[in-house]
């Protein structure tokens, strides 16, 4: 199996293609097999990367749980692409991965090519940021007292998972029995650390103003929690454009695929 290894992590990826690097970054609810339909489309004109993060096997769970936090996960990116030798990459998020994604256009701006920001900012708004932070820690601890199964009975048939249920339930079924092969800690200190500890995107308006980059925000109009923070992103990032996807929830790469791939591969052409 293929590993990025440092002292105290190896990050397990998949890559295929050849041009310009795309590199993919799953959500709370994933891990690297999450881009599959992206990579199969993608691998015909770019070089596809996708991993799993942090605490998501095939890469290694940390012990430690205070090695996980957002600027941690922007940082983990860059190791990625720092060991496949690559300079610059266009970084793909989806939710947790989107606000990875954000992280990492503000710290390391130089090693992307361009953003594209999906189904961000749930919790975000300031009249619900600190009682949301205290959703994500009663999540953790519904994992580590009960087990992943019950979180996934739960939050893998949640609101914002419903039209991906209807339009596609074999689509959703593989999404849910994959959400099921990752690790309880892991997953557990995922929410507990990076979600329920990371700032508000309007506590980070300074920050987000200085992107410069040429950004892609993608939203599905029944993803609640992501559309007026996807609406700050696109107002607050100069150089950003809004794609709200109708009928669709919060995976809108696995819930729309053609149509995600479409969008995106037109936002990539444009940069050339």
């Amino acid at each position: 199996m293929p590993y990025i290894q440092t002292p105290d992590m190896n990050f397990y990826f998949e890559e295929c293609g050849k041009g310009e690097p795309i590199l993919f970054i799953h959500e709370m609810a994933g891990n690297y097999a999450s881009w599959e339909p992206q990579m199969r489309r993608f691998a015909r004109s770019n070089r596809c990367i996708t991993y799993s993060a942090r605490g998501y096997p095939p890469s290694t769970v940390p012990c430690d749980s205070s090695s996980y936090s957002q600027r941690q996960s922007a940082s983990d990116a860059i190791t990625v692409l720092d060991g496949l030798d690559i300079s610059k990459a266009h970084i793909v998020g989806l939710s947790m991965g989107s606000f990875a994604t954000v992280q990492l256009g503000i710290d390391h701006p130089e090693r992307a090519l361009s953003l594209t920001i999906v189904g961000c900012g749930s919790g975000s708004e300031l009249a619900i940021h600190e009682s949301r932070k205290k959703d994500y820690v009663a999540m953790s601890n519904l994992i580590r007292s009960e087990g992943l199964q019950r979180f996934v009975d739960e939050y893998g048939s949640g609101p914002y998972r419903q039209t991906f249920m209807r339009k596609d339930p074999r689509g959703w079924q593989e999404f849910r029995d994959r959400f099921l092969l990752n690790s309880a800690e892991g997953t557990a200190d995922s929410l507990a650390q990076i979600q329920a500890k990371r700032p508000s995107l309007w506590h980070m308006h300074e920050e987000i103003k200085r992107i410069t980059l040429p950004t892609l925000v993608v939203c599905g109009d029944k993803d609640l929690p992501c559309i007026q923070p996807s609406i700050f992103l696109s107002h607050t990032i100069e150089n950003a454009q809004l794609h709200l996807f109708g009928d669709t929830g919060h995976a809108v790469n696995l819930e729309e695929p053609d149509l995600f791939n479409r969008i995106l591969q037109g936002f990539l052409y444009d940069q050339r």
